[in-house]
């Protein structure tokens, strides 16, 4: 028996029953991604499994470096070959860790491959990849059709021009929606002088108006919102190392973007009092446009400057980040949006899981909103959380706390074009997760009931949530 047979992960009875029957053909609804939309509307055809593979993944990098390989042969210009064989000998020492199991799921879905990636395997393997991309022309759109994909959300910055979503929309051959995502980060960040001054200037040429007060710099980004909601987008998201409550009145807000403005140093106190009006302002835009506001918060970045200096941003030295006060900061943020009756669709996505439990009561604070199922969500475990472990805390939290009925499942959060085994990963711990609360008596076994909670899951509730009109 292969390593990835039909029942990979499933270890009962009913999870068999609810993944075969009801998980495992439901399409796929990526709601959040870092995929390059330019690669998407060009179609880009890989030159070999090591750019597909390799590229731009910081998770392979990381163990890749654990097992003392060389720079030279992770981001470096060593030659593609090399980067596989020194991928293979790190894979077949990955056990215990889910690259062992993503990669597995990769080479078996998308290059029929059944055998585990070894340091005696690897030519091999390697040889027959890059015939599978050439024969198959495996390129961009193929590998998101082939993984009945019908939504993707990529990342994008409010000064973006966003042409290649417009290409895309406008081809009629290729008839899954990709909308742009609104991800304003670079708005945040008046603790980096160069970048906040930089995107200030970049402001000024999209909009044609200056950007001189804080009241500018939001109606700004307000125009960029409509933009982006002018070529199908409805979604935001924030990536946030430290999330802030600071009550500042309008002035104090205005003394520090003017600080800020000039590329001089704010205090931390400074920006938490920034950072917490721009973020409330942001979701009483984002409420009027109907737009889902999504938050990531708690990674601490760039840790190695050996690294970063060499590489730069996301290139595997990243971790999580710590900080007290979680609670009363979500809490306190929603309220002040939730006051007015302004709070948008939103879903928190903390990095540290033992955050789970806390942020999961937090929204079940304010989901008082006609018409809309659990409008507050706990997001699916992201980066270090997309593992079994995760993913199964996060279940549990969200079951706990919340409706897990309501819950609008995985997102892949991903550079690759090959990582949509992600959602299969999902769906299988999520239906043996089910599958043992049934057949341990906590869950009845009614397969209206069941079938109901796993497509839920699976798709249809990111489809209600996201207003998703294909």
């Amino acid at each position: 028996m292969s390593f990835i047979h039909q029942d990979f992960m499933l270890q009962t009875e009913t999870a068999k029953h609810l993944y075969h029957d009801f998980a495992k053909d439901m399409p796929i609804f990526d709601y959040h991604c870092h995929l390059s939309p330019q690669q998407i509307a060009e179609d880009y055809e890989f030159e070999n499994v090591t750019e597909l593979w390799l590229g731009g993944d910081h998770y392979k990098w990381r163990a890749m470096r654990a097992m003392g390989i060389e720079e030279r042969k992770i981001t470096g210009k060593a030659s593609p070959e090399e980067k596989f064989e020194a991928w293979a000998y790190t894979c077949e020492n990955a056990v215990g860790n889910p690259l062992f199991h993503w990669s597995a799921l990769e080479l078996k879905r998308y290059f029929h491959i059944d055998e585990i990636l070894t340091s005696k395997n690897w030519k091999v393997i390697y040889d027959q990849c890059n015939a599978v991309i050439k024969e198959e022309k495996l390129t961009a759109r193929t590998l998101i059709k082939n993984s009945n994909v019908t939504f993707i959300c990529t990342t994008d910055n409010p000064t973006d021009d966003l042409v290649w979503h417009e290409k895309i929309a406008a081809d009629k051959t290729f008839d899954v929606v990709v909308s742009p995502g609104f991800r304003p980060d670079e708005a945040f960040a008046i603790q980096d002088a160069p970048k906040f001054t930089t995107f200030l200037s970049k402001m000024k040429q999209v909009t044609g108006k200056s950007v001189d007060s804080f009241k500018d710099l939001v109606d700004g980004l307000e125009e960029r919102i409509q933009y982006f909601a002018d070529r199908g987008s409805n979604v935001s998201d924030h990536g946030l190392s430290e999330i802030h409550y600071v009550e500042a009145s309008d002035q104090e807000v205005e003394d520090v973007f003017q600080k800020a403005s000039k590329g001089e140093i704010v205090t931390k106190e400074d920006y938490a009092k920034f950072q917490t009006k721009l973020f409330v302002e942001l979701g009483k835009i984002y409420h009027a446009k109907n737009f889902v506001m999504q938050l990531h918060f708690g990674a601490i970045r760039n840790n190695s400057t050996r690294i970063f200096e060499k590489i730069g941003p996301d290139a595997g030295v990243d971790s999580i980040q710590d900080q007290s006060n979680v609670s009363y900061v979500l809490n306190h943020l929603m309220d002040a949006m939730d006051k007015e009756n302004k709070l948008p669709k939103f879903i928190m996505y903390p990095l540290d899981p033992t955050y789970f439990d806390l942020a999961g009561t937090a929204a079940a604070n304010f989901q008082s909103a006609p018409g809309i199922r659990s409008k507050v969500q706990l997001g699916a475990g992201w980066w270090f959380n997309d593992t079994k472990y995760g993913m199964l805390k996060q279940l549990r939290s969200l079951s706990e706390a919340g409706l897990l009925m309501n819950f609008v499942g995985m997102l892949t959060d991903s550079r690759s074009f090959i990582s949509y085994t992600r959602h299969e990963y999902f769906r299988r711990i999520l239906c043996n997760f089910i599958g043992d609360l049934v057949e341990q008596g906590e869950i009845p076994q009614d397969d209206e009931l069941l079938e109901r909670l796993i497509t839920n899951i699976s798709y249809d509730n990111a489809v209600e949530y996201f207003d998703f009109q294909k």
